[in-house]
């Protein structure tokens, strides 16, 4: 086994840290009214970053899910607005439509959203249903050469500058868990309609979408049949690339700590000079490193998608462990850390998201759960989610 990061790998990271600690760290606070990034997107858009999901041809890089979880993890540590809004092109959305969507449709939007000119929407929560996807009642009825799509989605990032809404969809009113396919509906689509507005505590707005009997042709149908196992694989990625975020914005409080210990003295030392500090400091190292080495595991499992129980597991443990550290970050900082001149203030109201978005941590517990249940060797026990 070889842990460590390869030189192409090393160097990436480089540039992505220097241009967030450089430039996107300056300027997080300006984005928590809610107002997009387009400043930080257009910048990552030159460095090719929008486009890590995109496969050559359409001219991206096509990097794999370890990769993009690394850029997303060091962005997250400045800018955890920016990081949620580069995750929207380089997460699921992208990789469906890059794996499962038409050749025309692939061309038309893929080298799109590499520029930054193109914003994709995932729409996959209704008001009465999150994560029981066998009871969406958003339906796709297919009428010769096109398609009608009917239903609300709720709690829906990026509606405003989307270009494109990636939509899990109940295809001909089919039941169940095997009915539900995925369409896309482009901006400016009659029916088409904004009918909510939510404001984050991360700083994000959401919203809930209307579709209103929208007529799109029959090459925006992505997937009709099998869609639901399909859509999950995909979905995977998400499972990695959210975490991937909880440990950048874990990661970036613990930095503010470190740097905060170091200079700020009391009873005539710096207290980082205090064991009950360094204790703290070292937990939160501890809690980090395992999070990284679960999650890099499971981003490593991918082919093209992740494993879904070592996701799962990894989702879990850095979207709890990211509240913890970023948590106890504020209280390194005691009163300053609870006004919003101080990072960590922002780094623990993003964190906070991580175990509500790509699956509820109580449902991937469940998950997980049944899957002891089932693999569990009398004889053996039980060696781990996956192979080492």
């Amino acid at each position: 086994m070889n842990f460590e990061l390869t030189s192409e790998q090393r160097s990436i990271v480089g540039t992505i840290r220097e241009v967030t600690q450089g430039e996107f760290k300056g300027r997080a606070q300006r984005y928590m009214d809610g107002s997009f990034p387009w400043e930080n997107i257009r910048r990552l858009a030159e460095l090719g970053v929008l486009g890590m999901a995109v496969p050559e041809e359409y001219g991206g890089s096509g990097m794999n899910v370890f990769d993009t979880a690394l850029v997303l993890e060091e962005i997250a540590k400045g800018c955890y607005v920016t990081a949620m809004a580069v995750l929207g092109e380089v997460g699921s959305q992208t990789r469906i439509i890059a794996t499962y969507a038409p050749e025309a449709f692939k061309r038309r939007i893929l080298p799109a959203v590499c520029s930054g000119d193109a914003i994709l929407a995932i729409c996959m929560t209704e008001p009465h249903a999150g994560t029981d996807v066998a009871n969406y009642r958003t339906n796709t009825t297919i009428k010769g050469d096109r398609a009608i799509v009917k239903g609300v989605k709720t709690l829906i990032s990026r509606v405003d500058e989307a270009s494109a809404f990636v939509i899990f969809s109940r295809i001909d009113n089919q039941p169940g868990r095997e009915g539900i396919g995925c369409v896309l509906v482009e901006k400016g689509t009659p029916g088409l309609e904004i009918t909510a507005r939510y404001h984050t505590m991360g700083g994000e707005n959401l919203a809930e979408v209307q579709f209103n009997d929208c007529e799109i042709p029959l090459e925006n149908v992505v997937i009709r049949e099998d869609g639901f196992r399909r859509l999950l694989s995909a979905f995977n990625t998400q499972r990695c690339l959210n975490p991937s975020i909880s440990l950048g914005l874990a990661e970036g409080a613990f930095e503010e700590s470190v740097r905060y210990v170091r200079e700020r003295t009391a009873f005539g030392r710096r207290i980082g000079d205090f064991q009950g500090m360094r204790w703290k400091l070292a937990e939160m190292y501890r809690d980090i490193e395992v999070g990284r080495s679960i999650l890099y595991r499971a981003c490593a499992s991918a082919n093209p998608f992740p494993d879904p129980h070592q996701a799962a597991v990894a989702k879990m443990y850095c979207n709890e462990m990211s509240i913890r550290v970023t948590s106890e970050a504020i209280q390194v900082h005691g009163g300053y850390g609870f006004t919003d001149e101080y990072a960590v203030s922002r780094l623990y109201r993003g964190a906070r998201y991580g175990t509500l978005g790509g699956g509820t941590t109580e449902t991937l517990k469940d998950l997980v759960g049944k899957k002891i249940m089932a693999d569990f060797d009398e004889v053996d026990g039980f060696l781990g989610m996956g192979t080492f």
